[in-house]
C-alpha cells in the first residue's frame, strides 16, 4: 500500500487534515452543516535545515503536532461557545467585532501557548518523574538498579493504559475517538485505491500504522529501554537526565513510526502491532455524518484522484515486471528442467552399456578345464549334473569301469510335477561284495557255533549299513 502522506487530527466535531504545508479544518456546526476552513502552517523542519536531520525532525515533528493540534482544536471549540457570547456578539456593530476578532485572536495565542506549556508539564510529571518517584520508595526492597527500572518501566505503561482508558469514559471525548477513526477510515480508502465516499470509507480498518497514538505509546516504550542504562548516584541527576531524553526517545519514535508507515515489511507490520492494538482505544466506529466531514476535510487539501492514478500507473508497472519477471522465471524453470532431463537419460544409457558390456564379457570368458582324474566321485551325486551340460563326444568309455558299476531304477513319482527322475545306485557292489566277503570263507555248519557267530555278526554289519544307507537317502 503506497502512504498518501497526509496526516491528520481529530477535534471536537471535526477532523482537521494536512498534506505538505497546507492543513484544512473540516466542523460539523451545531445547525448541522460542514464548515471547511484551509490555511496554510510551514514545518519547523523547513524553516530551520537542521531539524532535517533524524531523529532531530522527529523532535520538530512533535512539536508541530502540538502547536497545530492546539490551533486546530481552539478553532473547533469556538463553534460550541456557550449562546450568551453568540447573542453578545450579534449586537456589536462591525468595528466592535474586528476588535473582538483581534483580541480573541491574540486571546487564543496566548490561552494555546499556556495549555501546550502545562500539558508538556503535566505529561512529563505524570509519565516520567512519577513511576521514578514510586519506584524510589521500594529502593530498599529493590537494591538491584536494572529490577527498579524495569518495574519504572512497568508503572509507566500502565499509567498510559490507565490514563487513555478513563478519559475515553468522557462524552465528548468519545466523539473525538469516533473522528478519530473517521480520520483513518478515509486515508485508509484514499491510499488502498478506492473512490472516496462514505460507503467505501465505512468498509476500511479505523488503524493505521503512522497514527499518533502508535507514536506515544513507542515513546512510552522507548522510554523503558532507555532508562535501563542512566545509572547515577545522584537523584536530581537521574531525574534531569530523564527529562533531557524525552525530546530524543521521540525523535527515535517519529522515526521507526514514520518507516513503519512507509513500507509493508513483515517484521515491521509485526513490531506495529502493539500501536494498531492501542488504537483500540483512541478509535471508535464513526457514523455517516462524521465520514462526511473527514471526507471533505481531505477534499480541501489533497488530490486524491490523481494520487489514485499515480498508484493505477504503477501498479500496472509493477503488474507488467512481475509478469516479465514470472515469464524469465517460468522460461529458466524449463531449461532447467529439460537439462535434468537429458542427464537423466545420458545415465540411463551409460548404464545399459556397462550392463550389455559385462554381459558379453561373461560370455566371452575362458574357463579352466579340470581333468576327469581329478574329480572324487564320492563328491558328486549323479541328479545333480545335467545331462545338456555334458558333451557325449567328450566321455571316453575307457575312462569308466562298467564292471564296476550295478545299475538299478528307482522310479519317484511327484504329485506336483509329475516328472520321473533315475538314480544309479553305486552302493550296491560295495553292499553285496562286503556280504560275499563275510561268507567266503566260512561254510554254515550246525556243529561249528564259533562259525554261526561270524554269520551272526556278518548279517549284523549288513543290516547295519543297510539302515545307515537308507537313512542318508532320506535326508
Amino acid at each position: 500500500m503506497k502512504t498518501s502522506g497526509i496526516g491528520g487530527q481529530a477535534v471536537i466535531e471535526g477532523v482537521m487534515m494536512k498534506n505538505k504545508d497546507e492543513y484544512a479544518v473540516a466542523i460539523r456546526k451545531p445547525d448541522n452543516t460542514i464548515e471547511v476552513k484551509k490555511d496554510v502552517y510551514v514545518a519547523l523542519s523547513k524553516r530551520v535545515g537542521i531539524l532535517k536531520i533524524p531523529v532531530l525532525r522527529g523532535v520538530a515533528s512533535f512539536i508541530d503536532s502540538l502547536i497545530l493540534g492546539m490551533k486546530t482544536l481552539n478553532y473547533s471549540a469556538r463553534f460550541y461557545e456557550e449562546e450568551e457570547k453568540d447573542s453578545k456578539n450579534n449586537n456589536n456593530s462591525k468595528n466592535s467585532n474586528r476588535n473582538d476578532a483581534a483580541n480573541s485572536k491574540n486571546d487564543d495565542s496566548i490561552f494555546m501557548a499556556i495549555t501546550m506549556m502545562l500539558s508538556i508539564i503535566i505529561a512529563v510529571g505524570i509519565f516520567v518523574l512519577l513511576p521514578y518517584y514510586v519506584t524510589e520508595l521500594i529502593k530498599t526492597r529493590v537494591t538491584s538498579p536494572i529490577g527498579r527500572s524495569i518495574i519504572e518501566s512497568i508503572i509507566r505503561l500502565l499509567l498510559f493504559i490507565i490514563y487513555i482508558s478513563a478519559i475515553s469514559l468522557m462524552k465528548d471525548i468519545k466523539r473525538v475517538y469516533m473522528y478519530h477513526g473517521a480520520e483513518h477510515k478515509v486515508i485508509n480508502c484514499v491510499e488502498k485505491g478506492y473512490e472516496l465516499n462514505v460507503a467505501n470509507a465505512r468498509k476500511q480498518t479505523k488503524e493505521h500504522k503512522r497514527c499518533g497514538t502508535s507514536f506515544l505509546l513507542y515513546v512510552v516504550l522507548l522510554c523503558c529501554i532507555f532508562f535501563v542504562f542512566i545509572d547515577v548516584d545522584a537523584a536530581w541527576l537521574r531525574m534531569l537526565l530523564r527529562i533531557v531524553l524525552v525530546p530524543v526517545i521521540a525523535g527515535v519514535a517519529y522515526e521507526f513510526i514514520r518507516f513503519a508507515g512507509n513500507t509493508d515489511n513483515q517484521l515491521m507490520n509485526i513490531l506495529s502491532k502493539p500501536g494498531l492494538w492501542l488504537q483500540g482505544l483512541t478509535t471508535k466506529e464513526p457514523d455517516d455524518d462524521m465520514l462526511e466531514v473527514a471526507i471533505a476535510s481531505v477534499n480541501a487539501v489533497f488530490d486524491w484522484k490523481a494520487f489514485q492514478k499515480g498508484l493505477s500507473s504503477a501498479d500496472n508497472n509493477n503488474s507488467a515486471a512481475s509478469a516479465k519477471k514470472e515469464l524469465s522465471d517460468k522460461k529458466t524453470e524449463t531449461a532447467k528442467e529439460d537439462e535434468s532431463d537429458i542427464k537423466d537419460e545420458a545415465a540411463k544409457k551409460n548404464k545399459a552399456d556397462k550392463k550389455d558390456t559385462s554381459d558379453k564379457d561373461a560370455e566371452t570368458a575362458v574357463t579352466e578345464e579340470i581333468p576327469v582324474e581329478d574329480i572324487d566321485s564320492e563328491d558328486v551325486e549323479l541328479e545333480d549334473i545335467d545331462v545338456k551340460d555334458i558333451g557325449v563326444e567328450d566321455i571316453s568309455v575307457e575312462d569308466i569301469g562298467i564292471e564296476d558299476i550295478v545299475a538299478e531304477n528307482d522310479t519317484i513319482e511327484s504329485k506336483d510335477t509329475e516328472k520321473t527322475t533315475i538314480k544309479t545306485n553305486n552302493n550296491n557292489k560295495s553292499r553285496r561284495s562286503i556280504f560275499r566277503d563275510s561268507f567266503e570263507n566260512v561254510s554254515l555248519d550246525d556243529e561249528d557255533d564259533d562259525e554261526d557267530d561270524e554269520i551272526l555278526k556278518a548279517l549284523d554289519r549288513y543290516f547295519t549299513m543297510e539302515k545307515a544307507e537308507e537313512k542318508d537317502d532320506n535326508q
